[in-house]
């Protein structure tokens, strides 16, 4: 490989893993997928009806595309969001929650990606919200997001349809730093991998993030 080639490679994190999905994504079965994850799918146009982050989707099959009638939604410029939707038609599938909530630990895998779900998700929440309490409700505010009593700020927010997290901030002082937990409904180990379950939190915060 080309040296060029392979600072292009290692310089390009997203991109290289992003080609991939799309690949697989070209080979799936739209109908079972449809059947498996609840996503509509319309043969006549080869489009899937998906919902992220309260924002509704078109997503085209089989070359990859994405639509929404709002120009600033974010899956339509966040490559991490369309792999996640990607990930979900190929390997997810429908769930239902009983109302109970989980941390990360407690789904299986959490212990061996716990490290790494704490510095994407929660030093991150905790760093960019719990330093500007008014900051971040005000960007709930601009969501669907129903606040809770958890915390010193804290917002259920739909992930998609059936899947829920709660984001909890705790806010920093001079002896303590500010802390953040993320919740997960109890129905996300059945549908999304602890990968995907860290692309969650990571997507969530960064929604919220911009909104400020």
């Amino acid at each position: 490989m080309a040296e060029t080639e392979k600072r292009v490679i290692e310089n390009n994190k997203e991109m290289v893993p992003f080609e991939h999905y799309v690949e697989l994504f070209a080979k799936l079965d739209p109908e079972e997928a449809a059947s498996r994850t609840g996503a509509a799918f319309d043969p006549a146009t080869g489009c899937f009806g998906m919902r992220l982050l309260y924002e509704d989707y078109r997503v085209y099959w089989p070359q990859f595309r994405i639509e929404c009638d709002h120009a600033d939604a974010l899956a339509l410029k966040s490559i991490p969001a369309q792999i996640f939707l990607i990930r979900h038609l190929l390997e997810g599938c429908a769930s239902k929650g009983s109302g109970a909530f989980l941390t990360y630990r407690e789904m299986p895998w959490g212990d061996v990606y716990l490290t790494p779900f704490t510095g994407r998700c929660l030093k991150r929440a905790a760093f960019t919200f719990g330093t500007r309490l008014d900051a971040f409700r005000a960007a709930a505010a601009q969501t669907p997001a129903i606040p809770t009593k958890y915390g010193d700020a804290s917002y259920q927010i739909e992930v998609m349809p059936g899947y829920e997290v709660r984001l909890i901030v705790w806010e920093g002082d001079d002896e303590f730093p500010p802390n953040a937990q993320i919740l997960f409904s109890d129905n996300f180990p059945q549908s999304f991998s602890a990968e995907d379950r860290t692309v969650t939190g990571d997507l969530v915060i960064t929604e919220l993030k911009r909104r400020m």
